[in-house]
């Protein structure tokens, strides 16, 4: 059974599960009624840092539509999802925390709305908001934290991250929103865009 996270609360994954490398990180929403003439176009980002909590190289170490997979090979994106329709996991990172380099203690997962403000759209107008990890092995759900319904103005938030603590990985359900879309996430990762 998978445990459910309250925002601000820390987990073990790999210490509880010994021998697990591969996992899915799977993040949802919805969208509540919108009559902006717009679809909602979420789209799921890694950021990978170091310990000072800020990404070393721009090019390689963001994992998003626009480039999928990390040079090691330990973080890949499947896929942009356009719309966000559908039941289930709407945008899914694979993580195999055996190739991340020793350089990178923590991976970011976040989630930004495309042409928010062109499009006039917040996280205010989102619900049903997720993350979860699964065992890419058996499918199984290992940790799942529901952001609630905590935004308004917001364009982007940073839902958890995944940190190397004492040679173990462990999972923090962050939920902290921001107001400047991608823009705001690469400033506060150490990006200059």
């Amino acid at each position: 059974m998978a445990i459910s996270l309250s925002k601000g609360q820390k987990v073990d994954l790999t210490k509880t599960n010994p021998g697990l490398t591969k996992i899915l990180v799977g993040l949802g929403w919805d969208t509540n009624k919108y009559d902006g003439g717009f679809d909602f176009d979420l789209d799921a980002t890694a950021f990978l840092c170091g310990d000072n909590g800020r990404v070393g190289d721009a090019e390689k170490d963001i994992v998003f539509y626009n480039n999928t997979k990390h040079i090691s090979g330990a973080v890949e994106h499947t896929g942009d999802n356009k719309t966000g329709s559908g039941e289930g996991d709407d945008e899914v990172i694979k993580v195999d925390l055996a190739l991340v380099p020793q350089n990178i203690s923590r991976i970011a997962f976040t989630v930004t709305i495309f042409e928010a403000d062109q499009r006039k759209q917040n996280f205010g107008q989102v619900s049903n908001a997720y993350i979860h990890i699964m065992d890419q092995t058996n499918g199984q759900e290992i940790i799942r934290y529901d952001l609630g319904e905590d935004f308004s103005v917001e364009t982007a938030v940073v839902v958890g991250e995944l940190y190397r603590y004492n040679g173990e990985w462990k999972f923090n359900a962050i939920g902290s929103g921001f107001q400047g879309g991608l823009y705001a996430l690469c400033q506060n990762f150490g990006v200059n865009v």
